[in-house]
């Protein structure tokens, strides 16, 4: 297994691209079960991710083509995949398939509506927690789908079709909305859409959607109102920004100092996170290009955060946000209302030197003068980079081990960093 190497004290100065969202591409790709037609959708971001659904898509029929690099572009440069769904040679999506990524368990709403038979696998993906699917299978539930749970699997039919309806989601889900969206853009009839997600890549996801020929409005916002079509088309659609990776890169200039355009940044996806990250102590201004973070020499001040839907501050920033806390002048307290599993960071962030005490869902962290390196063990992809952004930071060498984490959501990470001025780089092989 991969290990990146980093040797801490180096300050971060450049440019680094911003890649296709991860959270976005998924569901887009996903929704590729929808239509006969081809859907093209581009900057779409090199990640295990993305192959390994690739693969799972495959499986249910969909043939896939993937656009060469242009001469002379970045090795990350944005991607375009062509995705036909021609026919459906299956709908079952099996454990060994659907355990390996948590997303895929999504491709439920599509084959449904499309088909009026699915049968999945009950998920697998990060280890943060249960993330119960209840809702989802609510939702499809409303839409007049029968839906039985049998030895791992979810087996829903409508063999008549789904039939609109009104959803009234009991809390906020990101993975909830995405089914509604996808399972009523083919249902006869009106659906409501209450409580809904609103998050950007929810946004992505309604507007390709209509691009397809669905009729879905207010994507964004809490009430979503989608007219059910007899069938969708093909379309061209790029990929947002990942606010998740501007996020944690302008983190990592906070924490190691410096200054670095995030070339392709949007504010509009990170305003609350902007927000901290400004108030500990790092400048971000809004440029044609993107967005510049500058730290100088200055001290950092401890932060309260607190995780919510968006446009609150990202669960998916805490574990970055909180490696940045370790060397505040003074306590911070980080709160994590998503997941109740998602301090397993904090162990290996110890080892560097933190002062981090649990007291179940908060994280009393005081800031240290120094953070020392030391051999460290990711165990999910937003903890994984957690420890890289407090290697940067940290004196001597930290070797971050199973790197496959990082792999499955951040785009050639040792590149973009090393490419700023950190020293970092990957050791390939066991040890």
């Amino acid at each position: 297994m991969d290990r990146i190497r980093i040797v801490g004290g180096h300050a971060l100065n450049g440019v680094i691209q911003i890649s296709g969202s991860k959270n976005a591409a998924l569901p887009l790709m996903i929704a590729s079960l929808l239509t006969r037609e081809t859907l093209t959708l581009e900057n779409v971001p090199g990640l295990a991710d993305v192959a390994m659904l690739l693969r799972i898509l495959g499986h249910h029929g969909v043939d896939h083509s993937v656009d060469g690099r242009r001469l002379g572009a970045a090795p990350y440069a944005s991607r375009a995949i062509h995705l036909t769904a021609g026919t459906i040679v299956d709908t079952l999506a099996p454990y060994e398939l659907v355990a390996k990524m948590r997303a895929s368990f999504w491709v439920i709403a599509p084959l449904l509506a499309r088909m009026g038979e699915a049968k999945v696998s009950l998920p697998g993906g990060c280890a943060i927690g249960t993330r119960p699917v209840d809702l989802l299978i609510m939702a499809l539930e409303k839409l007049g789908a029968k839906v039985e749970i049998e030895a791992g699997y979810v087996h829903a039919i409508a063999p008549n079709g789904l039939i609109g309806a009104e959803i009234h989601f009991p809390k906020v889900t990101v993975g909830g909305t995405h089914t509604a969206l996808m399972a009523a853009s083919l249902a006869h009839g009106h659906t409501l859409l209450v409580n809904a997600a609103r998050e950007p890549e929810i946004v992505d996801l309604a507007d390709c959607l209509n691009k397809m020929g669905a009729r879905i409005k207010g994507a964004g916002q809490s009430v979503v109102e989608i007219e059910g079509v007899g069938a969708l088309s093909g379309a061209r659609h790029a990929v947002l920004p990942d606010r998740i990776e501007a996020g944690t890169y302008a983190i990592a200039v906070a924490m190691a100092g410096g200054d670095v355009l995030l070339e392709g940044a949007r504010a509009d996806l990170l305003e609350s996170a902007i927000d901290v990250i400004e108030q500990a102590g790092a400048t971000i201004s809004v440029t044609n290009e993107g967005l510049r973070v500058r730290r100088n020499g200055a001290g950092l001040a401890p932060v309260d955060v607190e995780t919510a839907p968006f446009p609150g501050f990202p669960t998916d920033l805490q574990a970055q946000f909180m490696a940045l806390m370790t060397k505040a002048k003074g306590r911070s307290r980080i709160t994590e209302t998503i997941f109740e599993n998602r301090f397993m960071h904090v162990q290996e962030l110890a080892r560097l030197g933190a002062h981090i005490r649990l007291e179940g869902d908060v994280a009393l962290v005081d800031g240290v003068d120094e953070l020392q390196g030391a051999p460290v063990m990711a165990t999910d992809l937003r903890a994984s980079v957690s420890l890289v952004i407090a290697a940067l930071a940290a004196r001597g060498e930290t070797t971050v081990n199973r790197v496959y984490h990082l792999d499955r959501g951040f785009e050639r990470l040792e590149d973009k960093l090393g490419g700023c001025g950190a020293l970092i780089e990957r050791v390939s092989g066991a040890g």
